[in-house]
C-alpha cells in the first residue's frame, strides 16, 4: 500500500508527458486525489497502541553499503502523510484551474516529483534513504520556483538552493559518519535507523554529527540566523508551490528532529538542548516581531511560519511527552491552516491588484462567504482557544514549563504577539473602506473548491485533536525514551 501511495505521484506525472492535451490538467488531479484516498486508507488502518512501525517494507537495496529500502509509518509520522496528501491535491486542483502558462507538462511532472520526495521523507526508515530523499526535493522545488516564479525568481532560487544544499551536504556527511562509526558495535554497515538507535555512536562524535544534522533541518524549516533564503524564496514562489514550501517541507525538517536526532544522539540532544531551545525562542519572537512589522501578505504568513516552527521545535526539545506531543499536533495544523493562508492571500493581491496590506481595504464588503473562511483560519492561525491550535500550543507549553520554566515564559508572549499581526492580517484587509481600484468580490467555484476542504480540515481537527495526540503518543514517547535514559544516568 505505502509503496503506491510513494510512488503514484511521481508517475503520474511522467504520465504527463504522453497525456493528450486535454488531460495534462486533469490527470495530476487524479493523481493526488488517488494519493489523499491511499493515505487516508493507510491512516484508518493505523493502530495507535503500537509504538512501532505499521505498514513496513523492508528489501535489500544496496548491500555491499548496508543501505535497505525501509519504509514504514509511526504515529509520529502517518498524520503528515495524510496532510502531505491533502495540500498536494490542494495545489494540484489550483493549478489545474490556473496552470502555468509555459510548459504545463513540465510543471505537473515536477510537482508529482516533489510530492513523491515529501512522502518518501516521511517514510523513509533508513537513513540514507532519508537523506536521498530529503535531498530530493530541491531538484522539483528548484524548478518549480525557477522556472514558474514570478519577479526576482533566479536570484531567490539561487539563495534557496545554496542554503538547503549546504545543509543536505552536512547531513549526507553526518549519516556516513554514523553508519561507519556504528558499525563495530552493529557487526556491519548499516544505515537501518532502528540499528543506529541500538547502538549509538560515543558521545564525542555525537556532537559534530548532531551539529550538522541540526543545520539541515534548521535550515529547512527555517529556523532564527539560517531563514536568509525564505523571503525572497516566498515573494517569488507560485502560490500553490508557495503553500506546499511552508505547509510541507518545513515540517520535514522538524520530523527529522523526532525521526533521527533524539533517538539516535541522545547524549549530544541532551548536552545541547538548551542550545537548539534558545535557537526555538528566538525563532518564536524574531517571526512574530516580522510578521507584524511586513505588509506584504506573503512575508507577513511567511514570517508567522518562522515563529510556529520555532514554537514546534521548542516542543520537541523540551524533551518531555506533553511538549513533543504537541508539536506533533502543531505540525499538522501549522500545515492545514498555512496552505489556506497563502491561498487567500492570492486571491486578496488579486482583487486588489497588490499584495500590500497598505493598499488593501473592504475586501469583505462583497464578500461574506470569503470573509467567514478567512476569519476560520485567521482564528486559527492566532490560537483561539477551541481551535486544534491552541490546543497544540498548550501541549507545547506545558512540556516547556514541566523543562524549562523561564523559557516557557518567554514562549507564551510570542502567543500574544500573534493575535496581534493575525487580526492586524485580517483587518487591514477585509474591513475598512473599499478604496479605489480595490475589487470586492465572492469567491468563485473554483476557488471554493480548492479552500473550502481545508478549511474543513481545520475545523474537524478543532472537534477532534485527540485524533492526532492519541496515536502518536506512543511513538512519541519512544522517540524520547533514549534521551530519557542519559538523562537519568
Amino acid at each position: 500500500m505505502i509503496q503506491v501511495l510513494l510512488w503514484l505521484p511521481a508517475a503520474v506525472g511522467l504520465l504527463c508527458f504522453v497525456a493528450p492535451r486535454p488531460a495534462v490538467r486533469a490527470l495530476p488531479v487524479l493523481g493526488a486525489l488517488a494519493a489523499l484516498v491511499l493515505a487516508g486508507i493507510v491512516a484508518a488502518g493505523f493502530d495507535p497502541d503500537v509504538a512501532g512501525l505499521q505498514h513496513a517494507v523492508d528489501e535489500s537495496w544496496i548491500p555491499d553499503l548496508g543501505v535497505r529500502y525501509q519504509l514504514g509509518v509511526d504515529g509520529i509520522s502517518v498524520w503528515l502523510v495524510v496532510m502531505t496528501a491533502l495540500l498536494w491535491a490542494a495545489a494540484a486542483l489550483y493549478s489545474a484551474f490556473r496552470p502555468p502558462a509555459a510548459s504545463p507538462r513540465a510543471y505537473f511532472f515536477m510537482l508529482g516529483l516533489a510530492e513523491t520526495a515529501a512522502l518518501g521523507a516521511f517514510l523513509a526508515q533508513d537513513l540514507l534513504l532519508f537523506v536521498l530523499f530529503f535531498d530530493l526535493m530541491l531538484v522539483p522545488f528548484y524548478f518549480l520556483v525557477g522556472a514558474w516564479g514570478g519577479e526576482n525568481r533566479i536570484a531567490a532560487t539561487t539563495k534557496m538552493i545554496v542554503y538547503t544544499l549546504v545543509g543536505s551536504l552536512l547531513m549526507l556527511v553526518a549519516a556516513i559518519a554514523t553508519a561507519v562509526l556504528a558499525a563495530d558495535q552493529v557487526g556491519e554497515l548499516s544505515f537501518s535507523i532502528a540499528d543506529l538507535r541500538a547502538n549509538t555512536v560515543s558521545g564525542s562524535s555525537q556532537d559534530w554529527i548532531f551539529w550538522f544534522f541540526t543545520a539541515a533541518f534548521l535550515i529547512k524549516m527555517p529556523a532564527f540566523l539560517v531563514h536568509g533564503w525564505m523571503p525572497d524564496a516566498y515573494k517569488a514562489a507560485p502560490i500553490p508551490v508557495l503553500a506546499l514550501l511552508s505547509g510541507v517541507l518545513s515540517k520535514v525538517g522538524a520530523f527529522g528532529f523526532l525521526r533521527v536526532v533524539l533517538p539516535v544522539y541522545p547524549d549530544a540532544t541532551i548536552q545541547f538542548q538548551e542550545v537548539v531551545m534558545v535557537i526555538a525562542l528566538a525563532s518564536i519572537l524574531y517571526g512574530s516581531v516580522m510578521a507584524f512589522t511586513q505588509t506584504n501578505v506573503r512575508l507577513i504568513a511567511g514570517f508567522s511560519s518562522v515563529a510556529q516552527l520555532g514554537f514546534i521545535t521548542l516542543g520537541i526539545f523540551s524533551l518531555r511527552t506533553d511538549g513533543a506531543d504537541g508539536a506533533v499536533l502543531q505540525m499538522v495544523n501549522h500545515g492545514l491552516v498555512v496552505a489556506p493562508v497563502f491561498i487567500i492571500a492570492a486571491l486578496l493581491a488579486e482583487r486588489a491588484g497588490t499584495e500590500d496590506i497598505r493598499k488593501m481595504g473592504g475586501l469583505a464588503t462583497n464578500a461574506p462567504v470569503l470573509a467567514a473562511l478567512f476569519l476560520v483560519v485567521t482564528l486559527a492561525l492566532l490560537a483561539m482557544p477551541g481551535s486544534a491550535n491552541f490546543i497544540g500550543e498548550f501541549f507545547i507549553l506545558n512540556g516547556v514549563f514541566q523543562a524549562k520554566i523561564a523559557m516557557a515564559f518567554v514562549a507564551a508572549i510570542g502567543i500574544a504577539l500573534a493575535a496581534y499581526y493575525a487580526i492586524r492580517f485580517y483587518q487591514r484587509t477585509m474591513h475598512g473602506r473599499l478604496l479605489d481600484g480595490v475589487v470586492s468580490r465572492e469567491i468563485s467555484v473554483r476557488e471554493a473548491v480548492v479552500l473550502v476542504p481545508l478549511v474543513l480540515a481545520i475545523v474537524a481537527l478543532a472537534l477532534h485533536p485527540g485524533l492526532i495526540l492519541d496515536s502518536g503518543e506512543a511513538s512519541v514517547e519512544q522517540a524520547l525514551s533514549p534521551g530519557t535514559e542519559v538523562a537519568s544516568r
